[in-house]
């Protein structure tokens, strides 16, 4: 709801309480206007509502002061005149003042607000006492407006023996917050959208990776997406920011049409932002600002500004550079929320560093949802406002900001007088395109999802490839491999085929010799890779450097909260390390079973055999002829035995010349399979975490670059 309402010069300290000055020049065509338009928004349902709230109020308070009236004789000096009359204001104390009542006598024109006729201020009885200039429009139901009804802004009594001052009067345009308007929701075009979703999805893998303070911005860009998604669409909010003494105050009224913000020498001047909406449905907008409905307010209903300003919420703030903590507070919080912002400098503090440093730097990136106003040029004589602007411009640029010049996107830069009206019909244009095609809140959560991007670079990109190679891989695998002894056991493993090779072909007697040797040796059946204290002490420590290297070569070209979570899964994976190699060489020693034998190791065996029968048979056909069993003949079983014991170490060389290379190929397959249960414990233990820590990386730079819309260079 809207109400129009004139008060005179004792109204003023009430109205300037509320940060409204009284507003000079207008006439009694331009109040009429007002009031018709007024008048026209009271048709609807809801002021009807707020109408019938308001009659019923006013039949209970007739009906208080119907009882009071009834006293009122005996308590007053006259019947009229005196204090506790039926025409002093309830709650009223003031001597000598009586409470300002509807003009009766003029008719239904002064109360409609039509004509310049006389407000009668009555004492009792209706006798009048003074005539002050109706220079008040009212569109308030009848029984609102009527003298029973005191809202606060209605005349105060006036003195019974002095004519008032007469005043220009103030017109105060609130917005009602009760009004409850439909609104079109804010919808993000697709680019925009799968920015905020893959912020979202970047945000969620790394909370376990990064401190909270690193994506406190992310997370407070994702939240103010979605609050302000649920907003109206159909309003762009603007915020007026300045330094002290720039003039943001009085550019805000210019803008309006009304004395809305106060203005004047005192500093600081606004203490609270104060918002002026041009069409209904801004009340949930305004409430996320945080400002009262005491601070709200409609700008001069005229149907051209309303067009061209369809949808525009402008928002005073406080000064950025005040001495009141609490106000730059406020300017922090609401510049975080707005949709764009309008800077006003002066010709004095433009290049003001506080301004360049804290705020245009930092939103540099902000610049398509930013104006920049060069105020007071009507103080700069000649050509010298030509000059400060650009010299503005310059420091424009330096600060990054892009200027929106021959149609490149950018911040606007104008310049104009708020004092002599000088250039804000140019603003006011400028607004209104840029509040018509109704994209300042898309840009301005684009330009803070650019800003939450550049600021988590540093923890999702170098411009380096990150990963591990095979070639690294590799060379932790043999690491690991040398240090469970892989290579020693392979060498062991083919010495035990090379003995079993000549266990089973050899001959007797150098199978028997052998056995004797075994039997004084100490045969544990199994060969150790590392049986020193010493040498187990050196594989711990190439364990050790092992797992160090890879994760140094790891977290090579990775952000430092990545490097530092590579290097941890490494540690933690090579705990208990050492202690499980020990365990697979211990088991990769014990040989399972017999070794296999090649074809030709029957053949060589039977041979043997049969060269061993030979040497027998020589031997007992010898011995049977010097015994004088047998007929003497030399020459058979000398023969015998000379093959025989010719052929056993025949046979025995061969079979070694020919178990060379399946022993070999014994004892790489046992380095094989050693190296390979080494790489596979190794792999599983450090490897495999380092790799998943790897991938949830380029997972997430993958979001990043998303997130920076495809535009940043990531490495």
């Amino acid at each position: 709801m809207t109400a129009v309402t004139a008060v005179t010069d004792h109204d003023h300290h009430d109205a300037s309480a509320e940060n409204v000055p009284p507003q000079e020049g207008l006439s009694d065509g331009g109040k009429a206007d007002e009031k018709r338009e007024m008048q026209g928004e009271q048709e609807k349902q809801e002021e009807v509502d707020k109408v019938d709230k308001v009659e019923k109020a006013e039949e209970t308070g007739k009906a208080e002061r119907n009882e009071g009236s009834q006293k009122g004789p005996e308590k007053g000096p006259e019947n009229g005149g005196g204090p506790g009359s039926e025409g002093e204001a309830p709650g009223n104390d003031a001597p000598g003042k009586t409470a300002s009542a509807a003009a009766a006598g003029e008719g239904d024109g002064n109360a409609n607000g039509g004509g310049g006729g006389d407000v009668d201020v009555d004492g009792a009885g209706g006798a009048p006492h003074a005539r002050v200039p109706s220079g008040r429009v009212d569109v308030r139901p009848e029984s609102e407006s009527s003298g029973a009804w005191d809202d606060g802004l209605i005349a105060r009594r006036v003195s019974e023996t002095a004519d008032p001052p007469v005043r220009e009067p103030v017109v105060e345009t609130r917005v009602s917050s009760s009004v409850t308007q439909p609104v079109m929701p804010l919808a993000y075009d697709g680019p925009l959208r799968s920015r905020l979703d893959a912020l979202r999805e970047l945000v969620g893998l790394s909370r376990t990776r990064l401190d909270s303070k690193t994506l406190a911005e992310a997370g407070r860009v994702l939240d103010e997406a979605a609050a302000r998604r649920r907003l109206s669409g159909q309003h762009t909010v603007v915020a007026i920011a300045g330094a002290t003494g720039s003039g943001k105050s009085q550019l805000f009224n210019a803008l309006a049409g009304v004395a809305i913000s106060e203005t004047g020498v005192r500093r600081p001047t606004t203490a609270m932002p104060i918002a002026c909406s041009w069409s209904d449905g801004a009340a949930t907008l305004i409430d996320r600002l945080g400002i009262p409905g005491r601070l709200r307010r409609r700008p001069l209903q005229s149907a051209e500004a309303e067009a061209q300003l369809r949808g525009l919420v402008l928002v005073d703030l406080p000064d950025h550079d005040s001495a009141a903590v609490q106000h730059r507070e406020q300017v922090d919080r609401v510049l975080a929320l707005v949709d764009a912002v309008i800077w006003v400098v002066d010709p004095e503090k433009y290049a003001d560093a506080v301004l360049h440093e804290r705020y245009l730097r930092p939103m540099a990136g902000h610049a398509e949802v930013m104006f920049v106003v060069l105020n007071q040029v009507d103080r700069l004589p000649g050509e010298a406002a030509d000059q400060v602007l650009d010299d503005l411009r310059r420091l424009l640029d330096e600060d990054g900001i892009a200027l929106g010049e021959y149609g490149e996107p950018g911040a606007t830069v104008l310049a104009l007088s708020a004092l002599t009206g000088d250039g804000v019909g140019e603003l006011r244009e400028a607004l209104g395109q840029f509040v018509g095609e109704r994209g300042a809140a898309a840009r301005r959560i684009s330009a803070d999802l650019d800003a939450a991007a550049w600021q988590l670079r540093p923890v999702y990109a170098t411009g380096r490839r990150a990963g591990l190679s095979e070639r690294a891989r590799d060379e932790f695998s043999d690491r690991l491999a040398d240090a469970v002894g892989a290579t020693a056991a392979g060498q062991a493993a083919e010495r035990v085929w090379l003995r079993n090779a000549n266990r089973a072909c050899g001959t007797p007697w150098l199978r028997l010799w052998r056995w004797c040797q075994d039997r004084r040796e100490s045969s544990t059946g199994r060969f150790a890779v590392r049986e020193q204290p010493d040498e187990e002490a050196t594989a711990r420590q190439r364990v050790e450097q092992a797992v160090r290297t890879v994760a140094e070569r790891a977290s090579i070209g990775l952000p430092a909260p990545w490097a530092l979570a590579v290097r941890e899964a490494a540690v933690r994976g090579a705990q208990g390390l050492p202690e499980a190699l020990d365990e697979l060489a211990t088991r990769a020693g014990t040989p399972s079973g017999r070794p296999p034998r090649p074809g030709w190791w029957p053949v060589a065996v039977l041979a043997q055999a049969s060269m061993t029968i030979l040497q027998i048979v020589g031997g007992l056909w010898l011995v049977a002829q010097i015994v004088g069993v047998m007929a003497p003949n030399l020459g058979v079983p000398v023969l015998l035995m000379s093959v025989g014991i010719v052929g056993g170490p025949g046979v025995e060389w061969s079979c070694r010349l020919a178990a060379r290379g399946p022993a070999r190929r014994y004892g790489l397959e046992a380095e094989r399979r050693l190296r390979e249960a080494a790489a596979g414990c190794g792999r599983a233990r450090v490897l495999d975490p380092v790799a998943a820590e790897l991938l949830r990386y380029r997972e997430v730079r993958e979001q990043y670059v998303r997130v920076t819309g495809a535009r940043a260079v990531v490495g």
